[in-house]
């Protein structure tokens, strides 16, 4: 009750503002409803990577999950990374608004709910290298995780998985060299007794990243090894 009264007197001292165009909030969130609508929606993708398909053949598989399934598997990203998703996920990254960051999280929490995806036993956000975390300040992953696993009532697990060295930004690499870059790029520190998990990230573009951590972990006796993430790259 006494959250609820706090929550109340903060949105009257400070309402919900779009950050965006300025304009009122729209159910409690810093996004209006116009421009809510205008987000790049990630609707017409693959059912296990979730890269943009022109259409729902094969099965609704992209062409390359059809010659190679990924080694995760499901990829859920409700976004497209493009205009003004990638400037709000950017900004949030690289100049620390935090805001920006929240509202992203709460829009993909939002959009799972919706979905009724199924509950893992945890969440893991994809780690940064302890040199990138200092230099930044913080794990854009983990503030995106911490609304759902609060929500969602799961444990963040923030030492099973670690970065045991700071790679080549991936942002200039194409497929191959972003598979090399990560290869050995992560550790299991411990063992991990769960059948389901998630790894969250912000943007997945060839799904790299998370196919190597996917890989550890599978070899570790996790039986499902899903992803969530913000936005996918078209």
């Amino acid at each position: 009750m006494v959250n609820k009264c706090i929550k109340n007197i903060q949105y009257l001292l400070y309402p919900a503002t779009c950050i965006l165009c300025g304009a009122p909030g729209n159910g409690g969130l810093d996004i209006c409803a116009r421009c809510l609508r205008e987000l790049p929606s990630n609707s017409n993708c693959c059912r296990l990577c979730a890269a943009p398909v022109p259409s729902a053949a094969s099965g609704g598989l992209c062409g390359e999950c059809v010659v190679t399934p990924p080694l995760f598997d499901r990829c859920i990203a409700p976004f497209l990374y493009c205009a003004p998703i990638d400037n709000l996920i950017s900004s949030f990254k690289f100049q620390q608004r935090l805001p920006n960051g929240r509202l992203l999280s709460l829009l993909l929490l939002d959009f799972l709910i919706r979905k009724r995806v199924e509950i893992p036993d945890i969440i893991l956000p994809v780690p940064l290298h302890r040199g990138r975390l200092s230099e930044r300040g913080f794990n854009q992953a983990l503030e995106v995780a911490r609304p759902l696993a609060k929500h969602f009532r799961l444990p963040l697990d923030l030492s099973t998985c670690v970065r045991s060295y700071a790679t080549t930004p991936q942002m200039n690499l194409g497929k191959s060299g972003r598979l090399r870059n990560m290869r050995g790029a992560f550790e299991i520190r411990r063992d991990i007794d769960v059948q389901h998990a998630v790894l969250l990230d912000d943007v997945v573009t060839t799904g790299a990243t998370v196919s190597e951590l996917a890989a550890l972990l599978k070899n570790r006796g996790v039986k499902k090894v899903d992803v969530w993430a913000l936005a996918r790259t078209p």
